[in-house]
C-alpha cells in the first residue's frame, strides 16, 4: 500500500502519490486546492489509474507522518528540513 505491491501499481502507490502531492505544493495550498491540482496534473501526465479522495488524504497521513508536511492556519505546506515538528 505505501510501496507498490503485486496488488497496488506503481503509480497508485502511497509514497508515489505523496511525492506526486509534494509537487503540487509550489507555495501553502488548502487540502482542497491540492485535491483539484493534483487530479488535473495527473491527468496532463497521463496518469490514468483514479485515486480516489480518501487515497490522496492517505498519502497526506504518509507524508505527515514521514515529517514531509505540516497543516498551518488549515494550509498543507512542507516542512523545512531544519524546522522544528509542530
Amino acid at each position: 500500500m505505501i510501496t507498490p505491491t503485486k496488488g497496488i501499481a506503481p503509480d497508485r502507490a502511497l509514497l508515489t502519490v505523496g511525492a506526486q502531492v509534494v509537487k503540487q505544493l509550489d507555495r501553502p495550498r488548502t487540502v482542497s486546492q491540492t485535491w483539484s491540482r493534483l487530479r488535473s496534473w495527473r491527468e496532463t501526465e497521463g496518469y490514468h489509474a483514479p485515486i480516489s479522495f480518501g487515497w490522496f488524504v492517505l498519502a497526506l497521513d504518509v507524508l505527515y507522518t514521514l515529517g514531509v508536511l505540516d497543516l498551518c492556519d488549515d494550509l498543507l505546506v512542507i516542512r523545512r528540513p531544519d524546522a522544528p515538528a509542530a
